[in-house]
C-alpha cells in the first residue's frame, strides 16, 4: 500500500520516511490523501457543476505544492 500511495505522494511519503516515520505511520498519514490526489489528478473533479456536486471524500488537507500540481494538471487539461 505504500508503495501505491507512493506513486502519486512521492514527496509526502519520501518526506515522512525522512522524518523518522515507520511505514505504517507514513501510509496512515498519507494513505487518503493519496486517494484524493489522484482523483484530483485525474480530472475526477474538473467539470463539476457546483460545490454542493463534489463527492463528500473530494476534500482533504494538502499543502501548497499539491495543490499546485493539481492545478497544474487542470490547466493542461
Amino acid at each position: 500500500h505504500c508503495l501505491v500511495a507512493r506513486a502519486v505522494c512521492r514527496r509526502e511519503i519520501d518526506g515522512d520516511r525522512g522524518n523518522g516515520y515507520s511505514w505504517k505511520i507514513t501510509l496512515l498519514r498519507n494513505y487518503w490523501k493519496s486517494k484524493v490526489k489522484q482523483e484530483w489528478l485525474s480530472g475526477k473533479y474538473s467539470n463539476i457543476p457546483s460545490q454542493s456536486s463534489l463527492p463528500e471524500k473530494s476534500m482533504y488537507p494538502m499543502d501548497v505544492d499539491t495543490w499546485g500540481e493539481i492545478l497544474e494538471a487542470e490547466l493542461e487539461r
